[in-house]
């Protein structure tokens, strides 16, 4: 039993332990914040309107009703999932930070057009880019870089020339869906049609895959070729005409020009003759 003195110091005793725990658990919560917050500054942040699995480096952005390429995607990104959306075009940019990139689906959307690069700065690491089922006419390889990458290009209303045959025989194009990369038009073969055929009609080869035309012998780069000696013929010949005309009437403005002048000079008076001295000399005998 504790009385006198003895209750003065159990009571302070007592009041020190609690101001001690106080203190530590104070201390507690102030390191607790402060790592929470430099954590919340460290850790990835995934993009709106995206789900972000971290175990698995994954990004799911699929039917989200994105009408552009996100930003702030993770740059350990290793699976990119962007299909089902609005996206129209794709930037030079949007994937320069993603350098471990694997897979990248881009398909189900409204993508007409890639900027110049836009795939150049995929990383080696790409395993499978995914481009079905979109709106695109027309591509080349200085848009898709030196990617190795299997690709899907089926389902898309290609225009077939001769830039579409050298970013296929560029590109490492998944067999599976090979078939589908179809021709909606193709470039005019020389001569082909009348003069009174549409000039917006889809060509020869439209509908059909283009892949078959090529291993049957179709050859776009050599009508493209035959295309342009023609028009050089067509401009050289216009040209030589053009010169044969100056020519003509340069020759016909002298020919009416000398005839004025003849004309002209008949037009004259004759001078009369004056009576030289000998005649003088023998009228006057």
């Amino acid at each position: 039993m504790c009385t006198g003195w003895c209750e003065e110091r159990c009571t302070s005793v007592s009041g020190k332990q609690r101001r001690g725990k106080g203190v530590g658990l104070h201390s507690w919560l102030r390191v607790s914040l402060l790592f929470s917050a430099l954590w919340g500054q460290v850790s990835p942040q995934c993009p709106d309107s995206c789900h972000c699995a971290w175990d698995t480096a994954t990004v799911l952005c699929s039917d989200a009703g994105l009408r552009e390429i996100p930003e702030g995607i993770p740059p350990e990104t290793v699976s990119l999932h962007l299909e089902r959306n609005y996206i129209r075009n794709i930037p030079e940019t949007a994937f320069s930070d993603l350098v471990h990139l694997r897979d990248l689906y881009l398909s189900h959307n409204r993508i007409d057009s890639l900027a110049s690069g836009a795939l150049r700065h995929l990383g080696p690491e790409l395993r499978l880019l995914d481009l079905s089922h979109n709106q695109l006419r027309q591509a080349s390889r200085e848009e898709f870089g030196s990617t190795r990458a299997k690709t899907r290009l089926y389902h898309n209303p290609w225009h077939c020339d001769c830039t579409l045959q050298e970013l296929m025989e560029t590109l490492n194009l998944e067999p599976e869906t090979v078939n589908g990369i179809v021709c909606e038009s193709s470039v005019r073969v020389v001569g082909e049609g009348s003069r009174w055929e549409d000039p917006g009609s889809q060509g020869e080869h439209a509908g059909q895959p283009l892949v078959k035309l090529l291993d049957s012998g179709m050859n776009f780069c050599s009508l493209q070729r035959k295309t342009t000696d023609v028009a050089m013929l067509v401009t050289m010949f216009v040209w030589f005409f053009m010169v044969i005309v100056y020519v003509v009437y340069y020759v016909r403005q002298n020919q009416a020009e000398t005839r004025r002048h003849l004309e002209y000079l008949k037009s004259l008076p004759s001078p009369r003759k004056t009576p030289t001295e000998t005649d003088t000399l023998s009228t006057g005998f």
